[in-house]
């Protein structure tokens, strides 16, 4: 998923195509490096331990480590840093709040400490994808590290453009690694494991998908009630999509009006457009239940329906006829539910909305729930109402809370749940050492447990999990809408990335949009849509094989493809695609926020 924030008092997040890539012949240009070594800054010339001090008492509060610990670990940096006082490297990120904190604020901190000036440049994911792709194709140095999602897992450990962290954490970067890195706290270090077993990313935000709801509309007597005599049980969080349905038709069709305002049971959107593809391949199908068990990705097949046995680095194909399930029973389930939920409860227009327009409708406060929302709209949603924000109260308390996503039919225990991203810093072997190991040392210090806890309350992105659990969240944590209790929950594991099934992202994310774009025009059913998206996958890859068997392009991990086969020989088998369900529309069920809440806590 790629978010930038939007212009307004509501600035949202919102998704950059990745389909931009490539319409330009050249990518964004990268700040020049210093031709000769500048002169090392006032503060460290008079000693950086008396900046690290001042930006301690300043800014990094509040910390997970006390004050003596956050000066023991600066003062850690300060002499790692030595050998490169005055140096000028570049990183590129994404624009969001969380980077903005780093670009603005961090960069000068780790400049006045350390002595080494970092020019941390904010563009577009599709941008920031654009100079990934052209560093790895042409092992040119556009930039010295990346903040890059950790969707391109399967990428960068098959190419190997990109540095292995363990193995250089261990070797050649050992003397710039922190000792206080401690990895097992990065609560997505497994998204940026590769098949291999070793990190190739270090995650620096992160931010899932779950589910939101207007939990005073919810709590409402006289609805509680009317909802109980239609359907049978209690109206709450839906743990199934049947559950999800039946509340979106009940507040579109029967409640209709609130305090004298139209009100909508469901939320999205559907236009042509790149941003559609995002919307899919953060794991849509394995909310339906189209994937194998297996976290943080299912084995052998992934929610992009890639099938991948364990033992194996190459993909064995995405249709039925291969193995796979992009084009199975579950997958179009999934993309018949999203098009007809979108068309019947949905405000009028939104099947016409791209991912930009869809975003005003929660803040409005005409939305009863939304099955697929990102929480890093978090911080916009509990803006205060003089803002513009419509679902808090006069107090500045959301009126909503977020929980976990509905499961739909074809979903079984053991499987992920939902999507999280993980931006996460990549290093490339075309960085000149240098450069790599000073990059290196200042996304240690933006991810540092001296730095985090603050940066965790700018961006509420939170990639540690010594960080959630700091008495400062426990504190917001009510003012937060769910946020807190979901990541401090065991369950978290269940939202996960795109993993390592999918061998290059960039090349095979581009197919889905269009695709599914045919389903919303009416030009194809959802079936014959996911027919042809996965037989363009498998000839996409077919080339990957190709290019793998010849030259070792994919270094020896590039698909493999089953020959094609009746599909009848794959569906139901157990480690196979899934067969159609005679019922595909279970009893809906439901459960009560606050029971979720204590099921979390008591699961801890």
């Amino acid at each position: 998923m790629k978010l930038r924030p939007l212009p307004g008092a509501l600035a949202l997040a919102a998704v950059i195509a990745l389909g931009a890539c490539g319409k330009k012949d050249e990518p964004p240009p990268a700040p020049q490096a210093a031709s000769k070594p500048a002169a090392a800054p006032a503060a460290v010339a008079q000693g950086g331990t008396e900046a690290a001090k001042r930006w301690i008492d300043s800014e990094f509060q509040p910390s997970v480590l006390s004050k003596e610990e956050q000066l023991k670990e600066m003062e850690w940096f300060i002499a790692a840093a030595k050998p490169f006082a005055g140096m000028e490297i570049n990183v590129l990120s994404e624009t969001i709040p969380t980077h903005e904190y780093e670009s603005k604020t961090l960069a000068k901190a780790f400049q006045e400490i350390t002595g080494i000036k970092v020019n941390h440049q904010l563009l577009g994911e599709g941008e920031v994808v654009q100079a990934v792709q052209t560093q790895m194709q042409t092992n040119r140095n556009l930039y010295d590290a990346y903040i890059n999602d950790s969707d391109l897992i399967g990428t960068h450990s098959r190419l190997q453009s990109a540095v292995n962290l363990t193995d250089w954490m261990a070797g050649e970067g050992k003397d710039v690694t922190n000792p206080g890195l401690d990895v097992k706290d990065f609560i997505g270090i497994s998204f940026t494991t590769g098949p291999d077993g070793k990190v190739w990313q270090l995650p620096d935000q992160q931010f899932a998908n779950l589910y939101w709801f207007r939990k005073d509309w919810f709590d409402k007597p006289e609805l509680k009630a009317r909802f109980k005599a239609k359907y049978g049980y209690d109206l709450g969080v839906p743990v199934n999509w049947s559950a999800y349905e039946d509340i979106a038709k009940f507040f579109s069709e029967d409640v209709k009006e609130i305090d004298g305002k139209r009100i909508y049971g469901h939320m999205d959107y559907g236009k042509r457009a790149p941003d559609l593809g995002w919307r899919m391949t953060d794991a849509w199908l394995s909310m339906a239940g189209a994937s194998s068990k297996g976290l943080p990705n299912g084995r052998p097949i992934d929610e992009w329906g890639i099938r991948m046995p364990e033992g194996t680095c190459n993909p064995q194909g995405a249709s039925v006829s291969r193995g796979g399930e992009t084009n199975g029973p579950a997958s179009v389930y999934a993309i018949r539910m999203w098009d007809e939920w979108l068309r019947k409860y949905a405000p009028p227009g939104a099947a016409d909305y791209d991912f930009y327009q869809s975003l005003p409708a929660l803040a409005q406060g005409n939305v009863a729930q939304q099955v697929f929302w990102y929480t890093a709209f978090t911080a916009s949603m509990v803006a205060p109402k003089k803002d513009g924000n419509n679902t808090v109260d006069d107090s500045g308390m959301p009126l909503w809370r977020m929980a976990p996503s509905p499961k739909g039919s074809y979903w079984i225990e053991g499987m992920k749940l939902g999507y999280q991203d993980a931006g996460s810093w990549t290093l490339f072997r075309s960085t000149p050492i240098d450069r790599r190991k000073a990059a290196w040392l200042y996304a240690q210090f933006v991810t540092s447990k001296t730095v985090d806890t603050k940066k965790s309350h700018t961006g509420l992105t939170f990639i540690r999990d010594s960080t959630v659990r700091h008495a400062s969240f426990t504190e917001r944590a009510p003012k937060l809408g769910g946020l807190v209790e979901f990541y401090r929950s065991p369950d978290r594991v269940m939202w996960t990335p795109t993993g390592i099934n999918v061998p290059d992202y960039p090349k095979l994310a581009q197919l889905w949009w269009q695709q599914i774009g045919d389903v919303n025009s009416g030009a194809f059913t959802p079936q014959k849509a996911m027919d042809r998206l996965a037989e363009e996958m498998d000839l996409v890859m077919a080339r990957m094989q190709e290019a793998d068997e010849k030259a070792k392009t994919y270094g020896g991990c590039g698909p493999r493809l089953n020959k094609p086969v009746d599909p009848k020989e794959w569906l139901g088998k157990p480690d196979g695609p899934k067969a159609k369900l005679a019922n595909e529309k279970p009893k809906g069920v439901t459960m009560a926020y606050e029971d979720i809440v204590k099921r979390w806590a008591e699961k801890k």
